[in-house]
């Protein structure tokens, strides 16, 4: 037992200088991953492709992840590692699913964050080229300046801002900028992005900003980008108003589940090293499992949500590709029904449950969420989710309960 204390005690010095997801039992940069990018990189050592043209080589990245061109958003605001390229005329393109999210600038490299079983999101840049046609390379450092910060809740993560840009796409830094979530209100939306589609409120989508004046949301509304930007570049001509929304909800669950899923493995690894013989579920592992659910839960279920007013309307083939991606029951219900008036979704929990990062929790983690929900949809309960009516909450309990694998048929 005084060897593990001390051991643990002299570890604190180089937990300040290294990230705990760095340590022990996670240790992130070290481990191999195991995800869909990870396996192409495995192929392509065994079987080259021939080097193609960088549009097909977007869609193959696109395919192999199963995601949808359709969700195709544009942000033209310098806030990428590929700074250099990214500028009003040659914004840089994000695509997303449950389980992945693409980045891709004309001119550049493709940026991937793919979801790992145990890894969490797992980073890579691809270029073209090379003796594979693909050149694949992990990045376990640059990206977490970013996508490892308080913005992501402390742990790899996800995120979009909202920022205001300059007529080059440098962000004014005087104005600030917004990490956006659901609750974040529409008005304070979508700087350095372009949006097309209709929104009930205005917001700063579409526009730049200058350093003298002070900046003003715009209600401003756009179809599509021809005549903008040159949409030949792209494999569609819209920045889906529908698809960033859904992005934004995303990734602030996909952190607070990524958040969950470390912190409670690294405090069960430590009360392990403390004390062999206890049940980490039962203290500090435990309390961490508890903690979060709190949190995701909130999220899940759509707490204190954004008013749309009297709503958006954007691309119907986004949406029925989006809304095809997830399970309905013999009713005809799904949790991917949407809504887009007063707020985002018909039924307020989110498909995210259906997320491989979701049913990858550890076990004690997963037994929280599930608990916690399941006493948020209990008609009689008024604290955890009094924002919801009890038809809705009938009606969302009757959905996970058809369409959710149970405990045995997890991940």
């Amino acid at each position: 037992m005084k060897f593990w204390i001390s051991w643990i005690l002299a570890t604190q010095l180089v937990v300040a200088r290294v990230d705990f997801w760095d340590l022990v039992p996670i240790k992130y940069a070290d481990s191999p991953a195991s995800d869909p990018i990870a396996e192409l990189q495995r192929e392509l050592e065994e079987t080259p492709l021939e080097v193609m043209p960088p549009l097909d080589r977007l869609r193959l990245v696109l395919e192999r992840l199963e995601i949808p061109e359709s969700s195709q958003t544009l942000v033209f605001s310098k806030t990428s590692k590929q700074i250099g390229l990214i500028g009003p005329r040659n914004p840089r393109a994000l695509y997303f699913s449950e389980n992945a999210y693409v980045g891709y600038v004309p001119g550049g490299s493709i940026e991937v964050i793919s979801e790992d079983p145990v890894l969490g999101p797992v980073f890579y840049l691809i270029d073209g080229g090379g003796p594979q046609g693909l050149k694949i390379a992990r990045d376990s450092s640059d990206c977490l300046s970013c996508h490892g910060t308080t913005r992501t809740r402390g742990v790899p993560g996800v995120l979009i801002r909202s920022v205001f840009p300059d007529a080059d796409g440098h962000s004014i830094g005087r104005f600030g900028s917004e990490t956006v979530i659901s609750s974040t209100p529409i008005t304070k939306r979508w700087g350095g992005y372009y949006v097309t589609g209709e929104s009930a409120h205005p917001h700063f989508g579409n526009q730049t900003y200058q350093e003298d004046s002070e900046p003003e949301a715009s209600g401003d509304d756009l179809t599509n980008l021809s005549g903008v930007i040159d949409t030949g570049k792209y494999l569609r001509p819209t920045s889906d108003i529908v698809a960033l929304m859904i992005l934004e909800h995303q990734c602030e669950v996909h952190n607070l589940i990524n958040e969950a899923t470390m912190r409670y493995r690294r405090a069960h690894f430590l009360s392990r090293a403390l004390d062999p013989d206890a049940d980490p579920d039962a203290g500090q592992a435990g309390r961490v499992a508890d903690s979060s659910a709190v949190r995701l839960v909130d999220a899940l279920l759509f707490k204190d949500e954004a008013d749309l007013g009297e709503g958006i309307e954007g691309d119907e083939n986004f949406q029925e590709e989006f809304v095809a991606r997830f399970p309905r029951t013999e009713a005809g219900d799904s949790l991917a029904d949407l809504r887009l008036y007063k707020r985002l979704f018909k039924n307020r929990c989110s498909y995210m449950v259906y997320s491989s990062a979701f049913s990858a929790m550890p076990p004690r983690v997963y037994q929280a969420v599930m608990d916690r929900l399941a006493l948020a949809l209990s008609p009689e309960d008024g604290d955890i989710a009094p924002h919801l009516g009890k038809s809705e909450k009938l009606r969302i309990a009757r959905i996970l309960e058809k369409t959710l694998p149970d405990e045995s048929g997890r991940e």
